[in-house]
């Protein structure tokens, strides 16, 4: 491989690139340590696509990463003479996402493929149904969901509307790998593609279709009409593409006491009122908290800013204070409430299936027991969970029920096959309205199921390396985890060790081994006693190491204890 500088000359003296691009690598040319981060690599088209820091350089989002992205597909798409079903496109509130929809539409319409484009931001999971709703052979949207500003990325879906998976993925990355010559990847003006009936803009029939499917899941709209004046909801779509859509459903479900953070209504995407916009951070609540407390509002909610991940804040009414929920915490809240209501209809299919990535609550395994569904485990990344929905519906041996995964995504219904923050919100209002048609709140409710299923809790530690070394340093850590991995963890016995690279899982006190069933990853995930485990992975989408915690206690005390234990040992590792 080239080196960075020999690269960055080449980048300043190809006259493909434009000269802003040009002008703003000139400003680095004494910068050593910039021209490398820039040009050690490329930005990898991974298994979802692409996502990286925007700006001039082979290891940067821009216009000619996009293309090149884009006519990759392209060549895929037609070496399989699917063209004809077009694909479609959206985007997110993020600097250039607009822009870099439009190009990756007309990469595709140079190659012949029409495009239905969306003519203004749109949530990630419209996308996913667009896509089957169109009939199109793919689908892509702009987004770094809730990356910080700086960033920005490119998701590339399937036929069936989930993200892409193997082979396709393999194929698709092959086909723009292939691509060496920037100024191979084709391209068109937006007047060409139009005169041509390749580009055609798509908007409020899609929109309407959208939220007809999602009013189609409301399990008791007479309790929602009931309580719908009494509820109070704050809601932040965090300057992203949620605000219309989730105001518009909790709307015509008949909510009448929604109050959104203004400072934070308006799309944006130099997020100006929050440093990292991503409803995991408590730092992100900060204005829908202050505005919840003026409203004695009952629950808060906050969507990313491609509105497929939500984050609550749930009222304690005795002490007055607001909780915080984790994803698996609401993720489980509404699993219970729809599979409980949905079993006191006589709805519940016999051949249910709950599917959860294996790094979610392990609640969600002793929650599916006591409703007679299979529990399902895939990778980490929901596109897993779209698959099986696929699969479910080829093989017709399973019926979906609910997808949950821990970063705060979840899916009620099939209409979409990802993650979806809008769906999540209207499922979580009509839990909430069931409650205070019970007299209780969503926390007395957790309390409840804490105390029906035992008190799971998880936790995240997170080691940011950016650059070179960074992912250097990630990959020596996983190394040392796998050839020498830890026998206790917070003071409980790892009991077996799952390794997805080798696709191995080892029994600890016998040695005995088995397939672990799922595709190869570079994931390490340690059984522990109890129903605890930690689980060991790099991030596919931002410079980090990630370790999962999972336990199992007798309080939430407890639980929280050997969370903060096993974290302990983990930061002793040298993790």
């Amino acid at each position: 491989m080239k080196k960075s500088r020999e690269r960055y000359e080449e980048w300043l003296a190809n006259p493909c690139f434009d000269q802003s691009m040009k002008e703003e690598l000139l400003a680095i040319r004494g910068d050593e340590a910039q021209i490398r981060d820039r040009f050690y690599k490329d930005l990898e088209f991974g298994t979802g696509g692409l996502r990286g820091v925007m700006g001039a350089g082979t290891n940067r989002m821009n216009f000619y990463m996009v293309r090149k992205a884009t006519q990759g597909l392209a060549n895929y798409i037609l070496s399989r003479k699917e063209e004809e079903k077009g694909v479609a496109i959206a985007f997110d509130s993020r600097r250039m996402s607009p822009e870099f929809a439009k190009e990756a539409a007309l990469c595709l319409n140079a190659n012949g493929i029409k495009t239905w484009c969306f003519e203004t931001l749109r949530p990630t999971p419209e996308l996913s149904f667009a896509v089957r709703k169109l009939g199109c052979i793919a689908g892509i949207v702009i987004t770094a969901s809730h990356n910080p500003p700086e960033y920005n990325g490119y998701k590339v879906y399937w036929e069936d509307g989930g993200q892409i998976t193997p082979p396709k993925d393999a194929g698709i990355i092959h086909e723009v790998n292939l691509i060496t010559d920037y100024g191979a990847a084709k391209t068109m003006t937006l007047e060409e593609a139009q005169a041509a009936g390749l580009y055609r803009t798509i908007g409020a029939e899609i929109d309407d279709a959208y939220i007809e499917e999602l009013k189609k899941l409301v399990l008791h709209p007479d309790i929602i009409k009931e309580e719908a004046g009494n509820l109070k909801i704050v809601y932040t779509p965090l300057h992203g593409a949620g605000n219309l859509p989730v105001r518009r459903i909790l709307k015509e479900l008949g909510f009448t006491q929604v109050y959104v953070v203004p400072e934070q209504e308006q799309p944006d995407g130099e997020f100006p009122t929050v440093s990292y916009p991503n409803p995991e951070d408590a730092k992100a609540f900060t204005l829908a908290l202050k505005l919840a407390k003026e409203k004695d509002a009952d629950v808060v909610l906050a969507t990313d800013p491609d509105s497929d991940r939500l984050g609550i804040y749930v009222k304690d009414e005795k002490t007055g204070d607001y909780i915080s929920f984790t994803g698996n915490m609401s993720g489980m809240l509404i699993a219970e409430y729809r599979l409980s209501q949905l079993k006191a209809a006589g709805q519940l299919p016999t051949n249910g299936a709950l599917v959860k990535t294996i790094v979610t609550t392990n609640m969600a395994n002793a929650l599916a027991a006591v409703y007679g569904v299979e529990l399902i485990e895939v990778l980490t990344g929901f596109k897993y969970i779209g698959e099986q929905i696929k699969w479910f519906e080829e093989k017709k041996d399973r019926q979906y029920v609910f997808g949950l995964e821990e970063s705060y995504g979840c899916l009620i219904g099939t209409y979409a096959r990802d993650k979806d923050a809008v769906s999540a919100v209207m499922a979580l209002c009509e839990a909430a309205a069931y409650c205070k048609h019970l007299g209780i709140t969503l926390w007395d409710q957790m309390l409840a199921m804490y105390r029906k299923y035992g008190f799971y809790r998880e936790g995240l530690y997170t080691i940011t390396l950016k650059g070179m070394e960074g992912a250097a340093q990630i990959q020596a850590v996983m190394d040392r985890l796998r050839t020498a991995p830890p026998e206790v963890l917070g003071g409980i016995q790892v009991l077996a060790v799952r390794d997805y690279q080798k696709g191995i899982r080892t029994d600890r006190n016998t040695g005995e081994t088995m397939p672990v069933g799922l595709p190869s990853s570079n994931v390490l995930y340690f059984e522990l006693g109890n129903d605890s485990w930690c689980c060991a992975r790099p991030s596919g989408t931002e410079p980090k190491l990630k370790f999962y915690i999972g336990v199992r206690g007798d309080s939430l005390d407890e639980a929280d204890l050997l969370l903060e234990r096993i974290t302990e040992d983990l930061v002793a590792f040298g993790g």
